[in-house]
């Protein structure tokens, strides 16, 4: 199957030999046998080249996969396959009255996808969603079946992985018991004095919004459990309506606010299930520091206020705790997560991208592996201490370097 393939934002156009879907495990590992070159694509929320196979390589969308989410509630836990998304995984996973530890903002994001390139929830004591993963099952090169266990020694390697591994058929991860969750919005939330360890340890979940155009953060979203205490949040003031993070637009097709209590995977996430984004008209970008530079941080892109304003539609602040998969933005650190969403003007934002990574140099930031970044290689491997194992491990499972693309070689070097 041949044809042109976007990303869900639409500023990458993947390039590609062809582009398949195969529709049994059977048909996709002699596929990938069979290519020279080949790369997945998740759900494509990735704003970057992370999937792009190249002119001579293999698109390969595991959608048409016969999905499995298989819970087993003595175990308490769930394998799923890799083209399911979250919001599908998490209805199930709660009809067996199980959850999640945590979710993303956004649940329309496939699962495998997600952990390959480290994305989070929040939450100061939530790890991000690869610290969910108990088991991956690749298929490598030659179109062997692979299963990598927490207890095998290359696990810190084969969940945030970057495709580089092979193709992840399914996941198991582990479960907690279900719970409910209230959010709690607040609004204007000052800069100077920011007590940051106390406002986002408040609660199960907090999140800050700004959209620069002002000192402090305009939101703050605070998700409690209902099996823990009401938070005192003394900091802000409590919202009167409910609010979407991009100030101006209605916010329907956000999760319930105000205080309504209700299921996980219906409140961890900002955006409701129901509601299936068709494009996104904008680009994002993301970097994790170490926690105890959150402070500064927030300080130095203050001072950059007059350059993010014009091309910020919102700025979201969240805290991970550290984990120890090698290629994980959150590694060995507990971490806040500045996460930009731009104007869907590549030209006006990748200046502003550039002068925020300039600001963010001395934290030692990394980026998310998905969205927008101009971080040089070179300084990118310096943030990784683990990248030599890492690199190891993919020339162990992919020796030919049949799953490597542009942006894979830069990451791992020579």
């Amino acid at each position: 199957m041949t044809g042109t393939v976007t990303n869900w934002a639409g500023n990458i156009t993947y390039t590609a030999k062809e582009v398949r879907r195969p529709h049994s495990l059977d048909a996709l590992r002699s596929l990938v046998a069979d290519s020279a070159r080949l790369r997945v694509l998740g759900s494509g929320h990735s704003f970057n080249t992370v999937a792009e196979p190249g002119p001579e390589g293999v698109l390969v969308s595991l959608d048409t996969l016969p999905p499995v989410i298989d819970v087993d509630t003595r175990a308490r836990t769930v394998r799923v396959s890799g083209g399911v998304r979250y919001a599908e995984l998490a209805r199930v996973v709660h009809a067996h009255g199980l959850a999640l530890p945590n979710m993303a903002s956004l649940p329309h994001i496939s699962v495998a996808g997600s952990v390959a390139t480290g994305t989070h929830g929040s939450g100061a004591r939530n790890g991000p969603l690869s610290d969910a993963v108990r088991e991956v099952e690749l298929v490598t090169g030659d179109g062997t079946a692979v299963l990598i266990g927490r207890d095998d020694e290359r696990f810190g390697g084969a969940v945030t992985s970057l495709g580089a591994l092979g193709v992840v058929t399914a996941l198991t991860l582990g479960l907690v018991p279900a719970f409910e969750v209230e959010q709690h919005l607040f609004t204007e939330l000052p800069l100077p004095g920011l007590d940051f360890e106390a406002v986002m340890t408040a609660a199960y979940s907090v999140s800050l919004f700004t959209d620069w155009r002002a000192p402090g953060f305009r939101q703050v979203w605070v998700k409690r459990r209902t099996d823990e205490p009401m938070p005192d949040f003394p900091w802000a003031a409590p919202a009167t309506g409910a609010l979407h993070p991009v100030p101006g637009m209605p916010a329907v097709n956000c999760t319930a606010q105000l205080g309504v209590p209700g299921p996980w995977h219906e409140r961890l996430p900002h955006f409701r299930a129901e509601f299936t984004p068709s494009s996104g008209a904008e680009l994002q970008s993301e970097y994790l520091l170490a926690r105890p530079y959150a402070g500064d941080a927030l300080r130095a892109l203050d001072a950059l206020r007059d350059e993010l304003a014009p091309v910020t539609l919102t700025c979201e602040v969240r805290t991970v705790a550290g984990d120890t998969q090698w290629l994980s933005p959150c590694h060995g650190r507990d971490t806040v997560a500045v996460h930009f969403t731009w104007v869907p003007d590549t030209a006006a934002v990748l200046p502003v991208v550039r002068r925020v990574e300039a600001a963010l140099d001395p934290f030692a930031a990394r980026p998310h592996w998905g969205k927008v970044f101009e971080t040089p290689a070179a300084a990118l491997r310096e943030r990784y201490p683990r990248l030599g194992d890492f690199r190891a491990l993919a020339q162990e499972l992919d020796p030919a370097g049949k799953f490597t693309n542009a942006f894979v070689r830069d990451v791992l070097g020579d």
